[in-house]
């Protein structure tokens, strides 16, 4: 039976594919090793909606576990408006909109729609500004996108992976502090030795 993959880890591999390994890697350690002051903010920001405390309107479904068989997808929405059939994710802050941002919401858009639902709006609102943005429904040419880069996570290989030093997108990264790409011209199989380091250290801690 083929892995779902997280609807979370869309973002991380747009982002930046190794973020996406370094992510499965230390998702067994504390969030504290590796998350900044947004980060961690932004988690707390989410605990309310998981707890139920965004509203008691029965309008609003929140934290709905949802997944598409089509696409191996799995994951959480933040809010669904029952009412407006609109699909709602919250982050810490948003300054600009990024494809791994919008590709989230198009997962839990087909998710949702494969369960039933029906998706009419799309929106992105970030807690620290209290603002709201609308992403647009994707069309056939974002579809096909979408579908590319699930196919891309699928076959992913960080041992194989061509690996193009941005500097902007490493310097904003939360395993920055984990990740020595930046700063050293890495191979990919130097990887593996992390991978192993990592696998010795959960043992230690059992």
């Amino acid at each position: 039976m083929e892995s779902y993959i997280q609807i979370t880890k869309l973002n991380d591999f747009i982002f930046c594919p190794m973020s996406l390994y370094f992510h499965a890697l230390y998702e067994n350690f504390s969030q504290t090793v590796y998350h900044s002051a947004p980060q961690t903010v932004g988690k707390i920001k989410h605990e309310n909606i998981e707890e139920g405390r965004y509203s008691t309107r029965k309008r609003y479904l929140q934290n709905l576990p949802v997944y598409s068989e089509k696409y191996n997808l799995m994951g959480k929405v933040d809010i669904y408006d029952k009412l407006e059939k609109a699909l709602i994710e919250r982050k810490f802050k948003i300054k600009k909109i990024y494809d791994g941002q919008k590709y989230q919401l198009y997962a839990q858009m087909y998710c949702l729609e494969e369960m039933g639902y029906m998706v009419k709006k799309l929106f992105i609102h970030s807690l620290a500004d209290n603002k709201r943005q609308e992403i647009k429904l994707p069309d056939e040419a974002e579809k096909k996108k979408f579908e590319k880069t699930i196919e891309e996570i699928k076959n992913f290989n960080p041992l194989k992976c061509q690996f193009k030093i941005n500097k902007n997108k490493c310097d904003n990264c939360i395993y920055r502090e984990l990740c020595n790409v930046a700063e050293t011209d890495v191979k990919p199989a130097r990887f593996q030795g992390k991978a192993n380091f990592i696998r010795s250290s959960r043992a230690r801690q059992r």
